[in-house]
């Protein structure tokens, strides 16, 4: 019998208090989607009918599942922000939201997170917005399945399509963004994973990582931005089976790496960037079965960098398989594919008998003399790597792969 009154007193409440529907639209009892919320209680649902809704910094301050029908327009007119969350246990689904305010002072957004807990934002179209979606300290929350789109043509004037700031377990989920001045930005986030997202044509960078520590990305597009990836002053990031194509211009690569640590980059294609990989500061990093093809530089190597592993990879059709700017070699490489090789395998293991030095004399000169490039395929910068082969002189002696695999590895 305690048994039986325990259980009621737990279901009765929620028997008595089930949540409920609302609907806004003109012929409905709320025509503002305002009225709705300040009427609605705690997990209710509010279903929004098709239309233009001007409100003018709406506020969610109350856990509900807000949800669009037909794509109804949320229109900040270009002067204000257009949704604020400020509720834990939020759902913001099926809207089309565009023109929002843009300001140099505060970072005005499509759709703000302010500290919250459990926000899902999904299936909504964001269009001219100077911050797409914007997440402020928030924890567990999930991005899924949004079009976000603006028109930025310089990186001040322009937002981020996804901004997290100190943010806890996010999801950032098959987005498309395109247009702004970072893809997706993470600063101070941590455990979070960003999957299956195309990010392309921003201004800046299609993926923007700061401070941010044991994140993971894998399975991604980022295509045709002004200088690909970035990820700065973060360890424990893991990337996995994401594709950087032509990433292409004077400073563009498909991925920089800078003073990073413990990380591991697996799977990947690198695909017509001017330079595949970027790496200064770098250490304890993991480049292992990914592929660098047509780049311009494959890799990029500082001498500043240390303790990493190069193996496993196949380097294919590259202007330059390796850049360095130093003579100080504290890296490995080993056991990749490379395409240039003209070594051979007498004992027939796959394995080259000699090494491979990725790094020719030619691109030495390219990186120090940028002009030299105008030499490019001509007879004296085939006759410079040809006798830079026979006896090494200038190059890095000790940046070598010393087990060169004879035949393209399958990934």
């Amino acid at each position: 019998m305690k048994t039986l009154l325990y259980i009621l007193s737990f279901t009765l409440p929620a028997l008595c208090c089930s949540a409920k529907t609302i609907r806004v639209g003109k012929q409905q009892p709320f025509t503002t989607i305002r009225e709705a919320i300040a009427a609605a209680e705690k997990g209710d649902t509010i279903l929004v009918e098709n239309g233009t809704y001007r409100e003018r910094n709406l506020v969610i301050n109350k856990p509900v599942f807000l949800k669009g029908i037909g794509l109804p327009v949320l229109d900040g007119e270009k002067k204000y922000e257009i949704v604020a969350i400020k509720a834990d246990n939020v759902t913001v689904e099926g809207f089309r939201i565009v023109h929002s305010g843009n300001s140099s002072l505060e970072d005005i957004a499509g759709i703000k997170i302010y500290n919250r807990h459990n926000v899902i934002i999904r299936n909504n179209t964001l269009e001219d917005n100077f911050f797409g979606i914007y997440s402020l300290y928030g924890i567990n929350c999930i991005i899924e399945n949004n079009s976000i789109t603006s028109f930025g043509t310089a990186e001040l004037q322009s937002g981020n399509g996804i901004h997290c700031w100190k943010s806890d377990s996010m999801r950032i989920i098959g987005n498309s963004i395109s247009g702004h001045r970072d893809g997706i930005y993470f600063e101070f986030v941590t455990n979070s994973v960003i999957w299956r997202n195309e990010s392309y044509n921003n201004i800046r960078y299609g993926l923007h990582f700061m401070f941010s520590h044991n994140d993971a990305y894998a399975c991604n597009i980022f295509r045709e931005n002004g200088a690909g990836v970035a990820v700065m002053f973060s360890h424990g990031v893991k990337m996995f089976h994401n594709f950087f194509e032509k990433n292409w211009g004077d400073a563009a690569y498909g991925l920089l790496l800078k003073e990073i640590s413990d990380s591991r980059i697996d799977g990947n294609y690198f695909t017509g960037n001017t330079s595949g990989i970027y790496m200064e500061g770098t250490s304890r990093i993991q480049v292992e079965k990914n592929e660098f093809s047509t780049n311009g530089w494959a890799m990029k190597i500082q001498a500043s960098c240390l303790d990493n592993v190069i193996t496993g990879n196949n380097f294919l059709a590259n202007t330059f398989d390796v850049g360095t700017n130093g003579s100080l070699v504290l890296n490995t490489f080993d056991h990749n594919y490379w395409d240039k090789y003209e070594g051979y395998d007498l004992d027939k293991n796959n394995t080259g008998d000699i090494p491979y030095r990725p790094v020719s004399l030619y691109s030495m000169i390219v990186e120090k003399n940028p002009a030299a490039m105008m030499l490019f395929r001509s007879f004296m910068t085939s006759l410079l790597d040809k006798s830079e082969k026979v006896i090494p002189t200038l190059t890095p002696e000790n940046l070598k792969d010393n087990y060169p695999i004879m035949k393209r590895l399958h990934l």
